[in-house]
């Protein structure tokens, strides 16, 4: 039988389909709106990361905190603690301003004591800057807060919270209980710095200052309305 010959094997190559001038126009359109996203968040982001830089790298003096400063920084829980009035308050609602925390026992012993008559002192000694600081109080157990105790904390966020939950996000230095500190966090919700057991408050407070003074251009006093 006779063979028919090969024949070469021929590709046809297609060209793309092409964009047209409308989805073109459309394509660069949105890689410019999310060029300008990205700048406005750069400028709104600017003042923090400059305050921060200052306050973390550039240290005037030589000086050296008096604080110990936590990193990686812990941002605020997700869990809810619970108010006088029984009502529950999500740990994330108390961003917006500086927080000066402590940590005890409802029963709160002489050291609960004097660190929340420490945190209130602190917080007064700062003159008008003090309304961008609130001192909290995380208390843990059942105990019913006598009368004079709820008075002494009128001016303090005080809540009841799982102490488990507490652990979970504040730690202690080495050898040391939580309640032996008092907290720092700041107004974007990071927990940022944990004052020595046996707090000196003159140092304590020359902290306090100068995370205010870093922050002046970009935390203002009291939370914005939602």
């Amino acid at each position: 039988m006779a063979q028919t010959p090969d024949e070469p094997l021929t590709l046809t190559v297609h060209s793309l389909p092409q964009l047209d001038q409308a989805s073109a126009a459309a394509a660069a359109s949105t890689r410019k709106g999310r060029w300008k996203m990205v700048g406005l968040m750069l400028v709104c982001a600017a003042p923090v990361i400059a305050s921060y830089f200052m306050y973390y790298v550039v240290r005037p003096e030589g000086r050296q905190n008096y604080g110990e400063l936590i990193d990686p920084q812990r941002p605020l829980p997700t869990w809810t603690g619970t108010d006088a009035q029984g009502r529950a308050v999500p740990l994330s609602s108390l961003k917006d301003q500086w927080l000066l925390v402590s940590v005890a026992d409802s029963a709160c012993n002489e050291a609960c004591t004097e660190h929340l008559y420490l945190q209130r002192q602190l917080r007064e000694t700062l003159g008008r800057e003090k309304e961008r600081l609130d001192w909290v109080w995380l208390r843990t157990g059942d105990s019913v807060l006598p009368e004079p105790l709820q008075k002494a904390t009128a001016a303090a966020v005080v809540l009841q919270v799982d102490p488990q939950a507490v652990a979970a996000w504040l730690q202690p230095a080495p050898g040391q209980k939580i309640e032996d500190h008092l907290y720092v966090v700041d107004p974007l919700g990071h927990w940022m710095m944990r004052f020595p057991a046996k707090l000196d408050p003159k140092q304590a407070k020359r902290d306090l200052e100068r995370l205010l003074r870093a922050s002046s251009s970009w935390d203002k006093e009291g939370r914005p309305a939602h």
